[in-house]
Parts: C-alpha cells; structure tokens; sequence
C-alpha cells in the first residue's frame, strides 16, 4: 500500500509539470539558466551604465536596482533593494527602485517549487529530483509574481549575485586602470580604494567595468553583513507619507474619461438586455457597453466624463438578469454537499504513516476525541478600489493597474484586444493592498474590453466597493473533520483528518490560463498535512468539491483556515489528555528544535495574562517560517476582545527586522478580521455582504498591541508577509475556551 502512495504521489508530480523520464535524465539534470543578465539589455538614459540586469549606476553614483516585484505595502522594495546594497557595498541612500521591462530572470522560481505536495520533514531524493526540475521548470516559464511570501526567499541568490558580480567588475576595472592586484583593492560606500591612496567611485568606473572580467564571484558570508540584518527604514515611507506615491487608481493619462460597471448579481448570471437609450442622455454619459466575455462574469459599463456621472447613470440603468443555473444556492446547500462529501469519499492522502485504523480500534487507546470544524468563504476587502486603466490608440494598448502578476496582466490585455504582447504596455503602480486579490487579472481583461470601443481615449474603470464585495474571488469555505486516540498517559497515539473545500489552483489554472485543472492541490490540505507534530499514527486527507463560487488565493491561502482546525484540535486533545495545552505540544516536538524554539519564546515574551484575561496558544509553520502566537483574550458582556498578542517568528535571516514586526502587526490585525467578524454567505445564489457595513474588518480601537520576536537564525530567509496570519485565530479561540469552557469550531468566532 505505501510503495502504491508513493507511485501515485511520484506520478503526479512529474506528470503535473508535463514531464517524461527521458526529459528528466536530459533536460532535468542541466542546471536552470543564468539570472544574471536579461535577454535585452535594459534602456540607460543619461549617462548610465547597466552593469547587468539587475543594477544600472547613474552618473551621480546613483544605484539603481530592478523591482520585480509589487509593492503592496509589505516593504518588499526595500529588502529588495537592500540585497542589492550589502553585496555591492554601497549605502542605502545611494539606491533607488526602479522598474524594468519584463524578462525571464524575473520570474518567481520559488513560489512554484513550494507548490510541491511535500511534507516539510521529508528530505529524500525524489522531493530533491521534483524541486529541481520544478525550478528549471519555473525558470523556463519567467512568471513574474508577487504571492507565496516568496519575493525575499527567491530572490536572495540572484539579486546579491548582481550586486556581488557588478562590485567584482567595478574592481576589477579599477585594478586594471592603477595595474594593481584585484585582491588589493577594497570597496566601502560606492567608492573603489588602493593601499597606496588611489579611489575612485563606482561612477567614474561604471563604463570600464561593464567590459572587465571579474574572475569568481564570492557572496559575503551572513557574519559580515552590515545592511541585511539590520533595521532599515522603508524607503516607500516617504513617497507614501507625502502623497507622491502613485497607486493604480492615480493614474492619469491625457483625455481620460471613467467607466462604471455593475456584474451579474447572480453567480454565473448573465445580461438579458439593459436600455442604454434611457441614460445616453444623462449629464457625461458617453457609451453604454456589455462588457461579458465567455467564462468571465457579466456586466455592464457605463463611460463617462467622471466616475460619479458614470455611477450615477449605472444606478438609473435598466438591466433585466438571467439568474442562470446557481438561482438556489446557499452557503446552507454547500455546506450540506460538504458534508456529503466527507461521509461519502475517501479523498487524496497527502500524508498518510503508520496505521491509524487499525491503532484507533486496538486496546492502547483509551479516549477518542472527534470534532468538526468549519470556516466561511471570505473576501480580500483591499482598501485600493479594483481598477484599471487602459487606452487603446494606433495599434497599441497601455495598461496602468496594480497588479501581483504584470506578465498575466498584459497577457490578458493582448488576447481581448488582439493585439500582439509587443503592442502592450504596462504601467507598474503600487498596490493599495493585494492579499491575493491583485493575481487576479479580471479587471484588466474588463479595461482591455471597454477601451476596444472608446475611441482611442484613455478609460479609468473603478469598480464599487459593491462590487467588490460581491464579486471577490473568494477564500474557500472549508469543513474538516478529526479523529484522535489518546493512551490512558494521555500520548497522543493516532490523528486522522479529513476535510473538503473547492480547489483555488484548479479555478485559476482554468480562469487565468485556460488550462484545465485536475488532480490534488496542494494548497486546500496545507497546514493539515505539513504539520511538524510527532505522531506515530497519522492521516491526512482531503477531498475537493467544485465550486460555483469563484475562488482565489488569500492571504496564507489553505494555511488561513486550517491552523484554525489544526491548532483547535491540538487544544482539544490537550484537554482530554488532562495536560497544559504547551507541555502537551511541547510533547509532540521532540525532534523539532526550531519549533520547540519559537515555541518557548513566544510564552516566555507573554509572561502572564492581566486578571480577567487568558492566554490562548497557536504554533504553525507555513511558507517556511515558523511562527507561535499567546493571544492575551478577555470576553467582555458576551464580547471578545484580544489585548495582546505576543509573536515569535523564525522565518531564516531577517533581512529587514523592522518590516518583519510590521507584517507580523500587519496579520495580526488581518487575521483577526478574519477570526471576529468575516464572513460572506450566500442565499439564492446572491453574496449577501456588500460594503464595510456588513463585512466588518476590525477597528483602530481594536487593534490589539503586537510585540514581535525574532529568532536569530543563520537559515535563508524565508517568508514573512502571509505566517502571521494563520495562528492568530485559534490563538483567541483557545483563550475563549480557557475563559468560557466553550470550545468555538466555526469561524468568524462567536458566543452566541
């Protein structure tokens, strides 16, 4: 039976990257290609010299270093940019961001290569051989995208070998100019030296030095870093504090007028008819337009000279609905079929050892434990409206959005308007909040459509918070069931664990590509499977049920909601196993050092709840940190409320320690959003929530104090901006539970 698993895991990794034995001993075995250098070399202007395709120095000295990645207030351009700095030994002041035509080397190998169903304990060669040909894969294919907590951890080899290689060549050209040895040269600040007095800046070198050959590149080891490590201030503070940074919504292209759509109220409906003849005379109306294409959500736009006429004869439109197929659907319908589903298939086993059956019916188990646990679909709720800008003049298309994924984005632009990618331009913009929202590409697709009837005039869509809320690609529901046996010394002997939910990967993979999906996702079971805690008997499945609601990566995605399970069942056990829920997990930990770590340091930093309050408990690793949160609860007039809560993080070496506490603050507050108040539901195939109103998120007088711990480590950095999120909600749940004895299994976590 375990030598079958293995084959089917075995078959569908290699089968899922279009892969065959041959191509595995040829092209697997070759290393991935340089991400050194483009494949064009990037445009200069005034002087500048590209030292390669990561680095161009100005004539001032000026360091400016390629952002391949999106800005969404997560500091990612800072870190990036500091990479860049310690290897090239030029202070941050002298660096700046710029952003650069799209090319392969940019693309995020990691994130795909994390995607593998492996369980993080697993060392053996088949999880070497299948992130090997993942990367090479990945490499080939240059997705440019911003998601996975993935930017840092991708790029910390290739940006410090930029920074490291363009100092080597600077060197080199300096050596070469005073006929000294390479080895007797330093660098400190942008500036090249000699023993002898002889310096020279790295400007005055930059010409030479693109033509010098630098020898072996050797990357500075962690004990002399003197940026990475250090706190730094972000340097998209100032932009953003000023009012200089320009987001996707500022755009403003010459000529531009606004559009302002409504979609079907009904998932999967579709337009009838609507009387364009009825507004066309209202003040700035220029153009009604049906903007559905096949496989995308219908809808209606309305352009005009600004966004309120726009809104304002949207409102007055007449628009008669085909509901379609999902009239009757309810949250109450999906979670029954959920439940059908759980009683009737077996589902993928993405970790299965030793035997769970056979352990929970034998004589050494003494107690059974079993629960059930559900969590809602949820939105993005991204303070930036969801909008695009594109103009369609001469053959050419521009594009102004904020986006996660910039390489998709004008991809899909190019296929509405039939336009070669050539033809396509892309404005980058910072994101006022992605959370997964942005890797989306229906808005540009919708743009894309509207300028193709607008006379070569810039258009602004902007959708309503409305529409927003009501047309999200949504964080899955899921419904998860546990069984666990326990010995009468209470040890946990065998945890069994099976859950059910719609698969993101297979809707985005059919969506955004058009390509079908199929088999497991890694992503409904992650934070299931993955677990660190030492249990001999173990089983952990899932089961994937189509989805008429459309879904989508959320911030920790899978990990969001089954560190709720997870982590409430563990609690569980440590009850009915009569032990401290942190001796009990400290039990279950014997052989993981980092966890045990992180683990002890989060309790120690918490010390002891005030009166009245409780200390609640949550361990999780996801997107390779690891991250335990004490959540200091109290419940007030049938009301919870977090005080405290108190993080400890191991994520690798901390690049940046200042943006590694804001992303932990960052999901604290995120995630108990989340645990206390979101929720969307669905009656007669309608999203019920629409705005702030009715899909709470939490306030600034609920904002709970977060003070962060970071693990030294002397790992590669891993990833920070989604880890705090996942622990956060069962942390409260299980503080609720010390304090009422009312073990809440349902999110958003309510007490009546």
């Amino acid at each position: 039976m375990s030598q079958q698993k293995k084959s089917g895991r075995r078959r569908f990794i290699l089968g899922g990257l279009g892969l065959t034995g041959a191509l595995l001993v040829g092209w697997g075995v070759v290393p991935p290609r340089q991400r050194l250098n483009t494949s064009t070399p990037l445009p200069v202007s005034n002087g500048e010299v590209a030292m390669n395709g990561w680095i161009k120095i100005a004539q001032d000295g000026t360091v400016s270093v390629a952002m391949h990645r999106s800005e969404m207030g997560q500091g990612i351009h800072t870190a990036l940019q500091m990479l860049v700095a310690e290897e090239l030994d030029v202070p941050m002041s002298m660096v700046r961001p710029m952003y650069v035509p799209a090319d392969k080397i940019y693309g995020n190998m990691a994130a795909l290569a994390d995607g593998l169903p492996f369980h993080p304990d697993d060392h053996g060669s088949l999880k070497r051989t299948a992130q090997w040909v993942t990367l090479k894969f990945a490499r080939e294919l240059g997705l440019q995208m911003t998601g996975g907590s993935s930017s840092v951890k991708d790029a910390w080899q290739p940006m410090r070998e930029a920074g490291a290689t363009a100092r080597a060549m600077l060197i080199a050209a300096a050596a070469k100019k005073w006929n000294v040895a390479a080895t007797e040269c330093t660098t400190k600040d942008g500036v090249v030296s000699h023993s002898t007095g002889k310096h020279a800046s790295y400007a005055e070198l930059a010409a030479d030095a693109v033509n010098s050959k630098p020898g072996e590149i050797q990357l500075k080891r962690p004990q002399d870093f003197k940026i990475i490590g250090q706190p730094q201030l972000r340097t998209d503070a100032v932009p953003k504090g000023d009012g200089s940074a320009q987001f996707g919504i500022d755009a403003r292209p010459e000529g531009m007028v606004y559009a302002a759509i409504k979609q079907s109220p009904t998932i999967g409906g579709r337009i009838k008819s609507f009387d364009a003849a009825a507004v066309k005379s209202m003040p700035g109306v220029m153009q009604v337009i049906d903007f559905s294409m096949e496989g995308a959500v219908a809808g209606v736009a309305v352009v005009a000279q600004s966004y309120w006429q726009a809104r304002q004869a949207l409102d007055k439109l007449p628009i008669t609905w085909d509901a379609g197929e999902n009239a009757q659907l309810s949250t109450e319908s999906i979670f029954k079929d959920f439940a059908s589903k759980l009683d009737s298939e077996s589902g993928f086993a993405y970790h299965n050892t030793g035997d769970v059956e056979e352990t929970l019916a034998g004589k050494g188990v003494t107690k059974t434990v079993e629960a059930e646990y559900r969590a809602p679909f949820l939105a993005h709720a991204a303070m930036e409206p969801i909008n695009c800008t594109a103009q369609l003049k001469d053959g050419k298309l521009q594009i102004w959005v904020s986006t996660q994924v910039p390489g998709v984005a004008a991809d899909v632009a190019a296929k509405v308007t039939k336009l070669k990618s050539e033809d396509v331009t892309l404005h980058m913009a910072y994101l006022g909040g992605g959370f997964g929202r942005r890797l989306e590409v229906d808005m540009v697709a919708q743009a894309a459509r509207v300028a193709l009837e607008s006379r070569g005039a810039p258009v602004k869509l902007i959708w309503s918070r409305e529409e927003d809320t009501t047309h999200d690609m949504y964080r899955p529901a899921a419904l998860a069931r546990f069984r666990a046996g326990l010995d009468s010394a209470g040890k946990l002997l065998a945890y069994d664990n099976k859950s059910v939910s719609g698969s993101i990967t297979h809707q985005v993979l059919a969506r955004t590509f058009g390509l079908m999906g199929a088999g497991p996702d890694k992503t409904t079971a992650e934070g299931e499977f993955d677990m660190p805690y030492e249990i001999p008997h173990q089983r952990i499945r899932h089961v994937i049920a189509p989805s008429p609601v459309a879904l989508g990566f959320w911030r920790s995605v899978g990990h969001s909601h089954n560190a709720f399970f997870k982590e409430s069942f563990i609690d569980e056990l440590a009850h009915a196993a009569k032990q401290d829920s942190l001796i009990f997990r400290r039990g279950l930990l014997k052989e993981h050092p980092r966890h045990l770590a992180v683990l002890d340091a989060a309790v120690q930093k918490a010390g002891k709840p005030a009166e009245g309050r409780a200390h609640g408990l949550a361990l999780h690793e996801s997107f390779g940190s690891i991250v335990a949160q004490i959540a200091e609860v109290s419940v007030q007039g049938g009301q919870i409320r977090v005080h405290k809560v108190t993080c400890a993080v191991d994520c690798g070496i901390a690049v940046n320690p200042n943006i590694i506490a804001q992303q932990m603050e960052s999901a604290v507050v995120f995630g108990l959003s989340a645990a206390l108040y979101g929720e969307i539901t669905i009656k007669d195939g309608k999203v019920m929530q629409s705005n702030f109103n009715d899909y709470q998120v939490l306030r600034i007088n609920e904002a709970p104090e977060v003070e962060t711990v970071i693990i030294k480590s002397a790992e590669p950095p891993q990833g920070i901006g989604e880890p705090g999120v996942p622990p956060i909600a069962p942390a409260v749940a299980n503080a609720v539970f010390i304090l009422t004895g009312k073990r809440l299994r349902s999110l958003p976590l309510k007490l009546s």
